[in-house]
C-alpha cells in the first residue's frame, strides 16, 4: 500500500473544487490501495479525504494545534473527518501559530511516499505553507506531484485576514 500526503492551498474557489477532486482521484486510481495522510485543513486537504474515500483508501490525520487556537473537535465537520480517521496526531509547537503549521506538514512529508501538492506553483506563502512544505519534501528526497487542473482558481487574499496555511 502506497502511503500519499497532501498539502495544498486553502482559499480555493468553490468552481475549482470539482476539478481538484477529479485530478487527485485520478492520480489516487494509479495506485492499488492507497492510504492518505492529511492535516484535514480547509481546502485541498479536505478534498482530498473526499477523494481517498471515493477511492475507498484510508487516512491518517496529522493535526496542527497552535497553543493558541480552539481545539479542533469544536470544528464539526472536522470532528467528523477525525472520526473517519484510522489514527490521528496532534502537533502543538510553543510559540507562533506557524510554528505548528510548519511541524505537522513536515509531519505529513516523513510519513508519506509520495506528495500530492494541490499548489499553483506560487511561491508566496506562510511558513508551513504549500510552497515550503513543497521544498522540504524535495530536499528530503520525496516524489512530489503537483496538481493543478485547468480552470482551478484561488479565492483572493484578504490583506486583514493572514492565511496561515498552504
Amino acid at each position: 500500500m502506497i502511503r500519499i500526503g497532501v498539502t495544498g492551498h486553502i482559499g480555493l474557489e468553490p468552481s475549482s473544487h470539482r476539478l481538484i477532486h477529479a485530478a487527485i482521484k485520478a492520480e489516487l486510481r494509479r495506485h492499488r490501495r492507497v492510504h492518505g495522510v492529511t492535516c484535514l485543513a480547509d481546502g485541498a486537504d479536505r478534498i482530498f479525504v473526499r477523494a481517498i474515500r471515493a477511492c475507498r483508501g484510508t487516512f491518517e490525520a496529522v493535526l496542527p494545534v497552535p497553543e493558541i487556537s480552539a481545539a479542533p473537535e469544536e470544528d464539526p465537520v472536522l470532528r467528523e473527518l477525525i472520526k473517519r480517521a484510522t489514527d490521528v496526531t496532534r502537533i502543538t509547537v510553543p510559540g507562533p501559530p506557524e510554528l505548528s503549521y510548519e511541524a505537522a506538514s513536515r509531519e505529513v512529508v516523513d510519513r508519506c511516499d509520495l506528495l500530492l501538492a494541490v499548489w499553483d506553483g506560487s511561491t508566496a506563502g506562510t511558513r508551513g505553507g504549500t510552497a515550503e512544505t513543497v521544498a522540504f519534501a524535495e530536499a528530503c528526497g520525496k516524489r512530489v506531484q503537483r496538481i493543478w487542473p485547468d480552470g482551478a482558481r484561488r479565492l483572493p487574499m484578504s490583506p486583514a485576514v493572514p492565511v496561515l496555511v498552504g
